[in-house]
């Protein structure tokens, strides 16, 4: 069945936005979506990864490593050719244990040869592509602080049972969940890049065309993928351009001095909500073909990346986003 295209998505701009920024720089720390049950979290973070084109991966490498992995991980790396595979996505279950995660030893090499091999976990599947983590926050919190660790360092080290391995495992993160059912620990919450709030449509014409648009995805999947190929082909090219006019995005001071202004403005806790604010911003500037940063980039991001870093203020019961925004109309008018 086909996947439901990413650009027939109506509405949730704010997550579509932080999806396709950390497809253009995965760098950026994962992504994280709060909300409501049924509001297309899990069909979004698919449909992107469904619309990337496919990788160049090593024919016999269990973590399908491209030439310049294998110059790294020479140890890890497979041998032979290179050839296309889809963009890895993996769903990480709730009930997955560490050595499912991370890898363990293989027991059944070990006990039919007396050999200590390692069995690649569900993060070397991920390498170079996505990681799904549905209901995040009632994941097992050493599980969450590991899988936070391995995406920002880009590779998963294993020292178990007499086994040290160390392969890549580059990949974006993404969780979503209910806050209904329980908040992620402010420790953890901070290390996400991103942070998104989705919530039900709450105007008739926009459910009455999402009913529209699943029903024709699923009478005919193949025919309503053709329908929005073109509008496919266009996110595509956006993040092929994003990527390449990345590490040229040109940074004014004074676009440093006002996101420092913003994050002091909504008292964010220490500098990583700075340094998420510019990474996200020079994104969404690559995005969108800008040469250079300007305020409307940091205006658009601010929310995602600084609303899981503000302090609780038990006089002010406003919400994060209105905090946030309320900051953004004094620092820049």
């Amino acid at each position: 069945m086909a996947r439901f295209p990413f650009s027939a998505i109506v509405g949730q701009d704010e997550m579509k936005q932080a999806l396709l920024i950390a497809a253009v720089d995965p760098a950026i720390g994962g992504v994280m979506v709060f909300g409501d049950r049924g509001t297309g979290k899990s069909t979004a973070a698919r449909a992107l990864a469904g619309l990337l084109p496919s990788i160049s991966a090593i024919q016999d490498c269990p973590y399908g490593c491209s030439k310049e992995d294998e110059a790294r991980y020479p140890d890890v790396c497979g041998t032979g050719p290179l050839r296309k595979r889809a963009v890895p996505f993996v769903d990480l279950p709730l009930g997955a244990t560490e050595d499912r995660v991370l890898g363990a030893l293989d027991l059944e090499r070990a006990l039919r040869s007396g050999e200590k091999a390692f069995e690649p976990g569900l993060l070397a599947k991920a390498h170079r592509g996505f990681l799904y983590i549905d209901e995040i926050n009632l994941l097992e919190d050493h599980l969450v602080d590991l899988l936070l660790d391995v995406a920002a360092s880009g590779e998963n080290v294993v020292e178990r049972e007499g086994l040290s391995v160390r392969h890549p495992a580059k990949f974006v993160l993404i969780g979503s969940g209910n806050p209904e059912e329980g908040e992620l620990r402010p420790q953890l919450l901070d290390r996400f890049g991103l942070s998104v709030e989705v919530r039900t449509p709450g105007d008739i014409d926009t459910r009455v065309e999402i009913m529209r648009r699943c029903a024709r995805q699923e009478a005919d999947p193949d025919g309503f993928a053709g329908e929005w190929s073109d509008e496919e082909d266009k996110v595509l090219r956006r993040i092929d351009r994003g990527r390449k006019r990345l590490a040229k995005i040109e940074v004014p001071d004074a676009m440093l001095t006002k996101a420092a202004e913003l994050c002091m403005a909504v008292g964010a806790d220490g500098l990583r909500g700075e340094l998420t604010v510019m990474r996200a911003a020079k994104a969404l500037a690559a995005l969108e073909g800008a040469r250079a940063l300007a305020e409307k980039h940091l205006i658009a991001v601010a929310p995602s990346a600084l609303r899981h870093r503000l302090r609780r203020d038990v006089l002010d019961e406003t919400g994060s986003t209105a905090r946030i925004e309320r900051a953004i109309g004094e620092v820049f008018g």
